[in-house]
């Protein structure tokens, strides 16, 4: 029986003795005159053949910039051309999570991800299995792991019976599963769990990834916030509405028993007159 390429990693961290440490950004020995961003294509030139490779990362990037608003140091691709070593053809990673870049202040922005000018290689890679294999478990595995990349997930939307969610950390240099199916999963180095969820967005109701808290409480959409705003927003225009009703009903109470009391007043003056008028001393 054929043993595959996961089986044996999780065996090799297993069984090998000798701890390997993971790739760092001090390991790439980059040489001078690499070309930068702008002289590189933007993407592998390949078409995606599922929408959801497009709107799943979307709805992730989405969620990140309505919560990472105040940040600047971080940058979430999408099938954004990633060039990790000179001597070998880009690659487009369906969402690819970098912390501690430079912010780009050109409003052009980043054309691409080129791992010699940025010096920074990336927390989180995603990839989404769609209809056409594209080597996600073989070498794409094989290229995030030489990279370093310390989070791969692999993510299958249209599996109907295996496990669609599968995340990897890179332990000792060997990608390890941690998480198949049992999500969400929390990532300390960055900050945030993910999982998937069966939920409503861009009016298909189907299984989506989101990001999460630390407690598994799941960070809303823009949409889903701007929903909730308006929610409140509404709520405390209508209890508004409720505190000026009740404010005028006790100010025309108050007026009312003004009233009652000047009546009562004036009833009293016309009776003591009376009664001065009939020679009776009011006050005897």
């Amino acid at each position: 029986m054929t043993t595959s390429p996961l089986v044996k990693t999780a065996q090799t961290v297993i069984s090998n003795p000798i701890k390997k440490r993971n790739p760092t950004i001090e390991d790439f020995k980059f040489r001078d005159g690499l070309p930068s961003a702008e002289e590189l294509p933007d993407s592998d030139g390949k078409a995606v053949d599922s929408e959801l490779q497009e709107l799943i990362p979307g709805l992730l990037k989405a969620i990140l910039i309505d919560l990472w608003d105040d940040r600047s140091n971080w940058l979430f691709s999408i099938d954004m051309g990633f060039y990790y070593h000179p001597d070998q053809p880009v690659i487009a990673p369906d969402g690819l999570l970098s912390l501690g870049v430079e912010d780009i202040e050109d409003e052009c922005l980043r054309s691409s991800y080129v791992l010699w000018d940025e010096q920074v290689i990336p927390l989180f890679a995603l990839e989404i299995v769609s209809k056409t294999p594209g080597k996600e478990q073989t070498k794409k595995f094989e290229i995030y792991r030489s990279i370093g990349i310390l989070y791969y997930l692999v993510y299958a939307p249209l599996r109907k019976r295996k496990t669609k969610f599968q995340l990897y950390k890179l332990i000792d240099g060997d990608y390890v599963l941690q998480s198949e199916g049992q999500q969400p999963y929390w990532m300390p180095e960055i900050g945030l769990a993910i999982g998937a969820e069966r939920r409503i967005y861009q009016r298909s109701q189907r299984e989506w990834l989101y990001w999460y808290d630390q407690n598994s409480l799941r960070y809303q959409t823009p949409t889903e916030r701007a929903k909730a705003a308006s929610q409140r927003a509404q709520a405390e225009s209508q209890r508004a509405e409720v505190e000026s009703e009740r404010a005028q009903a006790e100010s025309e109470r108050a007026n009312l028993a003004i009233a009652a009391q000047t009546a009562v007043e004036r009833e009293n003056i016309v009776l003591r007159q009376r009664l001065r008028d009939l020679g009776i001393d009011p006050d005897a």
